[in-house]
């Protein structure tokens, strides 16, 4: 064995062969990006499944809108405001943006105007496209792949697909175009939106088979892109078809992609600024706080991103008009500022984007525009993608947008086929009192859709406008029996098993009714009138009670309460009770009557006379009344010759 001292003669030792590293294709590793960010749908459909049994669409749609929708918009801001470097390059922006977007949403609101709505809507779809175009373009340079073809051909795949799902979407297109006919957007025609549809679907064909052919040529080439990203794109792509097109109940498939957006972007935020946080040292106070490697940061971090997310959640069970238009406003000027910064905060070809993403390679930074200054040329962008548009349907909506009915047929003309459309024009016909024509419109939608609660509760509730009580008992049961935790049906329902002279049933059925919303005055009310006619005076007497514990105020619950009394004798309770009625409506006739009649009983006749004369004076055709005045008046005679003791 040959030994080299420090005083040998220098050999030369041959190089050894070395070869390139290969490429890592993953941003985190293999499972946890196929957890986190391919695969994410294959686990969430059937989460969801689960949760649908346990929970309604409604509900799902509320906590994920709230927790998942607004409270992602959290990392976001704390970048925009904790990253000093970023707040000083766009210091304007983060300034002049909320101001402007706070107003303009509350106003929108506080007027009702939906323009707001469409503008929102629109957003985040080209959000959430963007969002997965970023993820193949991240993908891309983990490969070293930064080709232009390559780069357009992405984002044609995605913004296409992206948008020929929501066009071909019934549910979707449905609440589209009720938002702009509402807006005061004049009529497209049906002809006109299918050619639309038609070709935006062959568009979209012809987009993925030149994004095939392309990735092929340059696999062939040895210039591979990433085949993760082929695998992002068909899951992202076919995930967002199946939320828009395959899940029966719009508010669930919005729901699912949320989650799996959300997923996807909380994430890789908190991955993007852990590094920043490690490699800028200018980083400093909250976010170096948050963004430090520890698992209760984690923990920290998701409970931030609830706290903010519970805004919305609280907005959603307010129940004071004025105070939940303002919050509206604001989570939508939420919504709006968060699509908006992370348009230039995230982008993958600024290099200090590249650098805490661990990614190398491509350009240096954004290319400058030549011809305009980049205020203007922002402006301008700002001018097209919201002002002009949203202005456009501020005015359309201020000069009047067309009767609903009429709104709701146009909708039905464009979009045919589907129930939630007919439903909707249905709901909208019974409103103007076309009852008949509502009709036909709920046993069309039942048509495309039989399992429809909603559908048999409408359509029962307009059967029984039309003393088609059989027949609405029958809808009634229907809808039950498809949505049993529906509670107005089960009380309306109640209600039609009364008219048909099955009591017993109606009891059980008001009393299912109370006993699931116990804090609602009108069942007590409906069910304490049932007794009353039943005769269980007690029972009904208690339930009235139930109802003025909840709502003091209530008229009718008072002169109910002060009939039950007169029934069973009980003059100075039903007296209290009708004085009561009085004084919280002094032009009600038949109280005036009932209280006339309680003072007869009590040979109080000139009191009765007082009571049956006032109720004449306000309705002047109260038979009743007018008789009982006569009965009144021969009494405080015969009284008055009767020869004293």
């Amino acid at each position: 064995m040959q030994h080299a001292t420090a005083f040998s003669r220098p050999q030369t030792v041959p190089a050894v062969p070395t070869s390139a590293p290969k490429p890592n294709i993953w941003i985190l590793n293999s499972w946890r990006d196929l957890i986190l960010y391919v695969a994410t749908p294959l686990l969430l459909v059937p989460m969801f499944a689960l949760a649908q049994a346990r929970w309604s669409a409604q509900d799902i749609y509320v906590f994920v809108a709230a927790f998942g929708a607004m409270g992602h918009h959290l990392p976001g801001m704390i970048r925009a405001y904790g990253d000093r470097a970023l707040f000083g390059r766009f210091r304007w922006r983060f300034i002049i943006a909320p101001i402007f977007l706070v107003c303009t949403c509350v106003a929108f609101y506080w007027w009702d105007l939906k323009g707001i709505v469409l503008v929102v809507f629109f957003w985040g779809v080209w959000h959430g496209m963007m969002q997965t175009y970023g993820f193949c373009r991240i993908y891309d340079a983990k490969m070293g792949s930064f080709a232009t073809l390559t780069r357009r051909l992405d984002f044609a795949t995605c913004a296409i697909w992206f948008a020929a799902a929501v066009l071909l979407s019934s549910p979707r297109m449905t609440d589209t175009l009720e938002a702009y006919y509402a807006s005061g957007g004049p009529y497209v025609l049906p002809g006109l939106l299918r050619a639309a549809q038609q070709i935006m679907l062959l568009t979209a064909i012809a987009v993925a088979i030149l994004f095939l052919i392309n990735f092929a040529r340059m696999w062939a080439q040895g210039k591979r892109p990433n085949p993760v990203k082929l695998a992002l794109v068909v899951t992202s792509i076919g995930f967002w078809w199946y939320c828009n097109n395959g899940v029966a109940n719009i508010l669930a498939g919005i729901a699912l992609f949320e989650v799996f957006h959300d997923v996807q972007y909380l994430s890789l935020v908190w991955i993007y600024n852990r590094n920043r946080v490690e490699k800028d040292s200018s980083i400093g106070g909250f976010m170096r706080f948050v963004f430090r490697r520890s698992g209760s940061l984690v923990g920290l971090y998701i409970g931030l991103v609830f706290a903010y997310g519970s805004l919305s959640y609280f907005n959603s069970r307010l129940e004071v008009e004025t105070i939940k238009r303002v919050l509206t406003g604001v989570v939508a000027a939420s919504s709006l500022l968060h699509f908006y910064y992370d348009g230039f905060i995230w982008k993958v070809r600024e290099k200090s984007t590249r650098e805490s993403l661990g990614l190398t390679g491509g350009a240096v930074t954004a290319r400058s525009n030549e011809f305009l200054p980049s205020w203007l040329l922002h402006g301008l962008k700002w001018a097209a993608v919201f002002v002009i548009p949203l202005g456009a349907l501020w005015i359309g909506q201020t000069r009047g947008p067309r009767p609903e009915a009429q709104r709701e047929s146009w909708v039905v003309a464009d979009l045919p086929i589907g129930a939630r459309q007919h439903l909707n024009y249905g709901i909208a016909l019974q409103k103007a009192g076309r009852l008949d024509e509502a009709v036909e419109e709920y046993h069309v939608a039942l048509g495309f859709e039989p399992s429809s609660a909603k559908a048999h509760y409408n359509l029962a509730s307009v059967l029984m406008a039309q003393d088609k009580i059989d027949e609405a008992a029958e809808d009634f049961a229907t809808a039950l029996r498809f949505d049993p935790e529906a509670i107005d049906y089960r009380y309306h329902y109640a209600y039609a098993l009364e008219r048909l002279g099955r009591d017993d049933e109606a009891r059980l059925q008001y009393e299912a009714a109370v006993r699931s919303k116990p804090k609602s005055a009108t069942y007590h009310y409906g069910y304490a009138v049932h007794l009353e006619r039943t005769h269980r005076l007690d029972e009904a007497i208690a339930q009235f009670r139930q109802t003025l514990r909840l709502k003091p105020d209530d008229v009718e619950a008072h002169y109910e309460m002060g009939n039950a009394f007169s029934a069973k004798n009980e003059l100075e309770e039903a007296k209290a009770h009708y004085l009561e009625a009085i004084r919280l409506d002094p032009k009600r006739a038949d109280v005036r009557n009932n209280l006339g009649n309680i003072y007869l009983r009590q040979e109080q006749i000139s009191q009765a006379v007082v009571q049956y004369e006032e109720a004449l004076r306000l309705d002047p055709k109260f038979k009743s009344a007018e008789e009982n005045l006569r009965l009144a008046k021969a009494s405080e005679t015969r009284f008055q010759s009767r020869p004293s003791p």
